[in-house]
C-alpha cells in the first residue's frame, strides 16, 4: 500500500502517526478502564435478580452506561467534557489538572495512561518497524494496558478482554507473525493448564484460592501470542517482578501481609517484555551456558 511505502521511507512520519494515534487510543483506554467494570457489575446484578426471580430489577433507577455513551462528564459536578478538554495530555496541562467547572482535581491516571500508551506504542514500532508485527504488537500492548489497570483497581481480568486477546494471538499465528499456529495452540493450552494446576495444588494444601481464573486465561493468551517456549520466561519474570514490587509495597506499608495482590499486571509486564525481547533474552541465556 502507498501509505506503508511512505512510512518506510519517511520514518519520522511513521513515528509521529504512531504517537498521535496511540495518544487517542490511550484516552479511549481510560474510558475502558473506568466503564467496563461498571458495565460488568451492572450485568451481574441483573443476572442475579433474574436467577432469584425477584420482581424489582436490580438496575432500576441506574443510568445505563456503555463505552460510547453517555458522553464523558465530571463525576463530581456533572460538567460535560468539551472536545478540547478531551485532547490527550494537553488538555490536562491546560486545565492544570482540574475540572474547568468545579475545580475538582482530575486523577493523574488519565494523562499517565495516555503517555504510557504512546511510549509503549513507539517502543513496539521501533522494534518491529512498518510490518504486521507492529500492528499486532500495538493491539497486544493496548489490551494489556487495559487489563493491567482494571486488575489493579478491581482485581478482575474480564473475559471481554482476555478471550479476544487469546483469539487474536492465534489469528496472528496463522501468518507465523510471532510463532507458528501449532506452537500458539500448545502455548494457549499449556498457559491455562500450568496456572490451573498451581491453583488447584495451592487450594488442596491450604484450602485457599491463590489466584483468579482470569490469570489462567491471560497466561493462555500470552502463550497463544508467543508459543509454549516463551512461557517459562514469562512465568519467571512475572514472579520475580511480583515478588520485588510486593515486597516494596509491604515494607512501605502500602499493603498488608494477608491482602490479596493482583497477579495480572505482572503477567502483562512479563508478556510485553517477552513479545519484544523474549527471543533475545532466551538466546543470551543459552549463550551464557556455553
Amino acid at each position: 500500500m502507498e501509505i506503508l511505502t511512505v512510512f518506510e521511507t519517511e520514518q519520522w512520519l511513521f513515528y509521529t502517526a504512531i504517537v498521535l494515534f496511540s495518544l487517542s487510543v490511550g484516552s479511549f483506554l481510560n474510558v475502558v478502564i473506568y466503564r467496563l467494570p461498571l458495565m460488568l457489575e451492572r450485568d451481574w446484578r441483573q443476572q442475579c435478580h433474574e436467577f432469584l426471580e425477584l420482581e424489582t430489577p436490580a438496575t432500576a433507577g441506574e443510568k445505563k452506561i456503555g463505552l460510547a455513551k453517555p458522553a464523558s462528564s465530571c463525576p463530581h459536578c456533572g460538567h460535560s467534557i468539551r472536545a478540547w478538554e478531551n485532547i490527550p495530555v494537553i488538555s490536562y496541562l491546560l486545565l492544570r489538572g482540574r475540572c474547568s467547572s468545579c475545580k475538582t482535581p482530575i486523577s493523574l491516571q488519565y494523562p499517565a495512561i495516555e503517555s504510557i500508551t504512546a511510549l509503549l506504542s513507539v517502543a513496539v514500532a521501533w522494534k518491529f518497524g512498518v510490518s504486521l508485527q507492529t500492528a499486532g504488537g500495538l493491539l497486544f500492548t493496548w489490551m494489556l494496558i487495559a487489563l493491567t489497570m482494571i486488575d489493579v483497581h478491581k482485581q478482575l481480568l474480564p473475559d471481554n478482554l482476555t478471550l479476544p486477546l487469546l483469539w487474536l494471538g492465534m489469528g496472528f499465528a496463522l501468518f507465523d507473525t510471532y510463532t507458528s499456529l501449532q506452537a500458539s495452540v500448545i502455548g494457549a493450552m499449556a498457559g491455562y493448564t500450568i496456572l490451573w494446576t498451581v491453583f488447584q495444588t495451592f487450594k488442596l494444601i491450604t484450602g485457599k484460592e491463590g489466584m483468579g481464573f482470569g490469570d489462567f486465561k491471560l497466561l493462555a493468551a500470552l502463550g497463544a501470542w508467543m508459543g509454549w517456549s516463551m512461557l517459562p520466561q514469562i512465568i519467571l519474570v512475572s514472579s520475580v517482578v511480583g515478588a520485588i514490587i510486593g515486597s516494596i509495597m509491604l515494607v512501605a506499608g502500602k499493603t498488608r501481609r494477608q491482602q490479596p495482590i493482583p497477579f495480572g499486571p505482572y503477567l502483562a509486564i512479563a508478556g510485553w517484555i517477552a513479545l519484544l525481547w523474549g527471543q533475545d533474552i532466551n538466546q543470551a541465556y543459552l549463550l551464557s551456558l556455553q
